[in-house]
């Protein structure tokens, strides 16, 4: 159905007059239970089928989309993309792949993204709500539960082109979430956990989820602002990959391509301490962030963008690449709305021999960060200042929990003094372990 509905999105556009064009189909099914003090709270199932189509007229494109998907509805969007693009400005790095480079993968196979068991029932996700809710609330010092929830989605995807290229795949996820807080009023303190797995039966048992939103919450309370000054920060493996979010981000090709980022002059030079690879794989099995394919058709594949701590590249969709002279590593991904931009998939960071543990022993005394809220990054010079939560460590040892902080520091410093734990989880599509960086300030007290 999908790769009829494509293809028909696609003679639609030949009709309308464009010279080329691409098809986005996706299928998605939805059902979210949230509870709160043992009542169901909200239930909601959302079953959408969305369409894009991109068209080309020359060096313009234009991009339409819908959620009918009745034969008048395509040709009336294909007209409509048509007429946008013959008003559109001209675009010297637009176009569709040339047919030599599509990828010869045409749907995920083998890779395990999606869950053949049958949906879950409403009331099977209730009861895992329920469940993670009363494990939080058995634990000593938790005195409510904001949220409890549990969902399942199922996501269908099919990319069609005039270049030849036509390919779907079809992923799933299940997960369950806890809130937690203790204390009351003014002095009312939350955490939280949560999981999610491809497989139903790769997911922890709801009241393991619950019972550690609890056990976190419980250890925050009588939370008090940390000293100020300069100290040592150890960023928790459940924060940490944002350090490496802010890496990416800057060696992202619309970045580059428009000549700004921090990192802008840094390709061939170190950004991470020796001994550090990053490493990109998007056909890791069972991972949420695998894709067989790139959104215009090009073969993904497993590339290293930090070596022994040298960046050894951009992040490229085929637009970028034209813009910068050099080719697209098969790292575009789109929504129907707009044309294909560059992202990452799957990546792991290094990790190192010791514990998160081993580290705050060493650290001595400091902040380990395990909640962070907003954020300024001036993504010119990469100057960093983040709100943060966690604990305050004295002689290697938790004292005491700590809220209202900033950290702040530049982002290319940062990195270069890293030093990485042991505890990536597995299972997680980006795989970063806990990260202790030297001499970042605090404000706090």
């Amino acid at each position: 159905m999908s790769a009829d509905l494509a293809q028909a999105l696609l003679d639609a556009a030949r009709k309308a007059g464009a010279d080329a064009a691409d098809a986005l189909v996706i299928d998605g099914t939805a059902l979210s239970i949230d509870v709160r003090q043992g009542r169901l709270e909200h239930a909601e199932r959302a079953e959408s089928k969305d369409i894009g189509l991109r068209v080309l007229i020359g060096q313009r494109q234009a991009c339409v989309s819908s959620s009918d998907t009745s034969p008048a509805t395509l040709a009336a969007m294909a007209e409509r993309a048509v007429a946008m693009a013959r008003e559109a400005p001209e675009d010297p790095f637009a176009g569709l792949a040339d047919p030599a480079m599509l990828s010869a993968r045409r749907d995920a196979e083998g890779l395990e993204l999606c869950d053949p068991t049958a949906e879950p029932a409403p009331a099977a996700l209730e009861d895992d709500a329920r469940r993670a809710e009363a494990a939080a609330l058995a634990i000593a010092g938790v005195s409510q539960v904001d949220q409890a929830s549990a969902s399942y989605s199922r996501r269908s995807v099919f990319l069609a082109a005039t270049n030849g290229f036509a390919g779907g795949y079809t992923r799933s996820s299940r997960h369950v979430s806890c809130v937690a807080i203790t204390g009351e009023g003014t002095g009312m303190e939350r955490d939280w956990a949560s999981e999610g797995r491809i497989f139903q039966a790769d997911l922890p048992d709801a009241e393991t989820i619950g019972r550690q939103a609890g056990e976190r919450a419980a250890r925050r309370k009588g939370s008090r602002k940390p000293p100020s000054g300069v100290f040592p920060v150890l960023y928790d493996e459940r924060v940490s990959s944002s350090l490496i979010g802010h890496l990416t981000g800057a060696i992202n090709g619309t970045t580059i391509a428009r000549g700004s980022g921090w990192l802008r002059d840094a390709l061939g030079k170190p950004v991470l301490p020796a001994g550090f690879d990053l490493i990109e794989d998007p056909l890791r099995i069972r991972a949420t962030g695998t894709r067989p394919f790139d959104a215009e058709g090009l073969p993904t594949q497993r590339r290293v963008w930090v070596k022994d701590g040298v960046l050894q590249g951009w992040v490229l969709d085929l637009a970028t690449a034209r813009k910068l002279g050099m080719q697209s590593t098969a790292n575009a991904s789109r929504g129907p709305t707009a044309p294909p931009s560059p992202s990452l998939s799957n990546l792991d960071l290094t990790q190192g021999a010791r514990s998160r543990e081993e580290l705050l022993r060493d650290m001595g005394t400091g902040l380990l960060v395990t909640s962070l809220i907003g954020s300024t990054i001036n993504p010119t010079t990469g100057d960093y200042s983040r709100g943060a939560s966690g604990f305050w460590v004295e002689n290697g040892a938790i004292a005491y929990p700590v809220n209202e902080c900033t950290i702040a520091g530049n982002l290319r410093d940062m990195l270069m003094r890293i030093t990485a734990a042991n505890d990536a989880r597995p299972h997680l599509s980006t795989r970063v372990p806990s990260l202790l960086v030297e001499g970042l300030t605090l404000a706090g007290a």
